[in-house]
């Protein structure tokens, strides 16, 4: 395996992430322009626009007939986003949690990740699932909408405002947005093929490539939100990120890849989704131990994910 492998690989995921910002920021723009309030900017736009690096990637995988990197990546980008991300950013400092997050938010991402095995069960997942699960995701975004409006939290609100107080041309709105997708695409076919090299060449199969090198990579932007959000004592937005992108991840990304073309599960063992399963579950316990994740309880959380990471290397 040679040097230029590692090097496309590292290009790749620098044009994935470059590629989301440019989206991210032509896309905002141009829908402050049309007249949407940063709150609803900040809850659609920004939350889909945070997910296309693991949608690209998903999309290229199914493409190539690797439908176990697909698959791979939305289950090791899960369990990540709670054992590692939320580890880390909890060892940084303690992570308190928002009642609504361990209301609603939590409960919808364990049912979802149950829902998720069971459709597997059948070692698919179809078109017939994937549009049901394209139909949750707008249903969700939907409710978060509504459900943020009627709350009518200025905090939320405010956040959105500041986050998104840089706007753009209509014309430089375009150009970021069009430019964004190049770079996705270009990002993702570099970032695929070349992890599909390492894969074969360490000898292990797709799935695990997907279980850990593409889902940890795809999760960095999900990584460093949370990191920095913990070092601002802003914990509400790490967990908020964390659970949130885990939803997205099962509706949007596999719903949307699914209506592509249908995904299989060969290769990902009962064991990995055994373990997307108790990291979903474990989270609900420790947000409630005193409404926040304890430094201790970080390093629980991240002793977790490098057994896990261990068990999976040949």
């Amino acid at each position: 395996m040679s040097f230029e492998v590692f090097i496309f690989f590292a290009l790749g995921l620098a044009a994935l992430f470059l590629g989301a910002e440019g989206l991210i920021r032509g896309s905002s723009s141009l829908a402050l322009k049309i007249g949407l309030t940063p709150l609803v900017v900040g809850l659609t736009v920004v939350a889909f626009g945070t997910s296309t690096p693991e949608l690209v990637v998903s999309l290229k995988a199914a493409l190539l007939g690797n439908s176990s990197i697909s698959l791979g990546n939305v289950v090791g980008s899960n369990i990540a986003n709670i054992a590692l991300i939320l580890g880390i950013a909890s060892l940084i400092r303690p992570l308190k949690v928002h009642a609504n997050v361990i209301r609603r938010e939590i409960p919808i991402m364990i049912g979802l990740s149950i829902l998720l095995v069971v459709l597997l069960i059948d070692g698919e997942l179809s078109f017939i699932d994937g549009l049901f699960f394209v139909i949750g995701i707008i249903t969700y975004v939907i409710m978060n909408v509504l459900m943020a409006r009627k709350e009518k939290n200025k905090e939320v609100e405010e956040e959105f405002r500041e986050g998104l107080k840089t706007r753009l041309g209509v014309w430089l709105s375009i150009i970021f947005i069009v430019g964004g997708l190049g770079l996705m695409i270009l990002g993702a076919n570099l970032f695929v093929t070349s992890s599909i090299v390492i894969a074969k060449a360490i000898g292990v199969s797709d799935a695990i490539i997907g279980l850990t090198i593409v889902a940890v990579g795809t999760s960095l932007p999900e990584l460093i939100t949370s990191v920095v959000s913990s070092y601002k004592n802003e914990s509400d937005i790490a967990i908020g990120n964390v659970v949130g992108s885990n939803i997205f991840n099962i509706l949007g990304i596999l719903g949307i890849t699914a209506l592509v073309i249908p995904l299989s599960s060969a290769g990902i063992r009962y064991v990995d989704f055994g373990v997307m399963l108790l990291t979903a579950f474990i989270l609900l316990p420790l947000s409630k131990t005193g409404f926040k994740i304890s430094r201790l309880e970080g390093v629980f959380l991240t002793a977790g994910y490098i057994i896990y990471v261990y068990y999976l290397l040949p």
